[in-house]
């Protein structure tokens, strides 16, 4: 995925009310340079490590009238003791990025499906981020096969597992319900696939945070123990694009 237009770099000053940050743009346009902006944080998730002031971001724009705010925060780069790299924080993007590489063949487990659906209803007044499925006429047809993603940004270098991916980074209820309608399709003879996108470079696998979400962790060791299966990818990023890089081994 390239980004449409050119992403403008700054300086956080600071994030608030979750959704809302405080920017002091810098770089090579002079009219913009030191001009202070609000811009909209995609994420509902604490961000932990990712929202110090004065860490280095990367915000863009959109021209549309009716946006309440025009900025919208994409990238941040990771200082230490916290990683190191630019981390994707815009929790709107993995959906897109993970359709595109299953379309493209790039993920092996989830190649050569007939039809790609997105946003589709199911369990309990849920949408499933991917559908995908099989002429059921053709020989060999697989049974549908339900796609779950969860955007990954947390690394905690300090911590036990340094060097880990980790979801969830705050509580997520919403996650564990997830996990639940996802065994359940596997009961009713579909395939459930939970998918972790981690939006930065430098993780050598993935793992639960147990400690900030012991629920989504004991969560997912049923769904996996149910049939529901777990794969991780994390992405190359640049101030241009955030693309699939590798798959990462998942450690629970």
């Amino acid at each position: 995925m390239r980004f449409p237009t050119p992403l403008l770099q700054g300086r956080l000053i600071r994030r608030y009310k979750r959704f809302l940050a405080d920017v002091r743009l810098d770089g090579a346009d002079a009219l913009l340079d030191g001009v202070e902006v609000t811009a909209h944080v995609p994420n509902s998730g604490s961000m932990i490590g990712l929202d110090f002031p004065g860490s280095a971001v990367w915000l863009s724009r959109s021209d549309n009238p009716k946006r309440k705010l025009a900025y919208t925060l994409e990238l941040v780069e990771a200082a230490a003791p916290w990683g190191e790299g630019l981390v994707g924080v815009n929790t709107g993007h993995p959906n897109a990025l993970v359709a595109a590489a299953i379309a493209a063949g790039t993920i092996p487990e989830l190649a050569g499906y007939d039809r790609l659906r997105r946003e589709v209803k199911y369990g309990r007044n849920s949408r499933i981020d991917v559908l995908l499925e099989d002429d059921s006429t053709k020989p060999g047809a697989r049974p549908p096969t339900y796609v779950e993603v969860k955007n990954v940004h947390l690394r905690r270098p300090d911590g036990p597992h340094g060097d880990a991916a980790e979801f969830p980074d705050c509580v997520t209820a919403r996650g564990a319900k997830h996990l639940e309608e996802m065994a359940a399709m596997v009961a009713q003879g579909c395939r459930a696939v939970m998918l972790y996108l981690v939006q930065r470079g430098d993780c050598t696998h993935f793992r639960t945070a147990a400690d900030l979400d012991p629920t989504y962790h004991d969560g997912l060791r049923r769904a996996l123990d149910s049939g529901v299966e777990a794969l991780c990818w994390s992405c190359a990023i640049t101030p241009e694009s955030i693309e699939l890089d590798r798959p990462l081994p998942i450690r629970l």
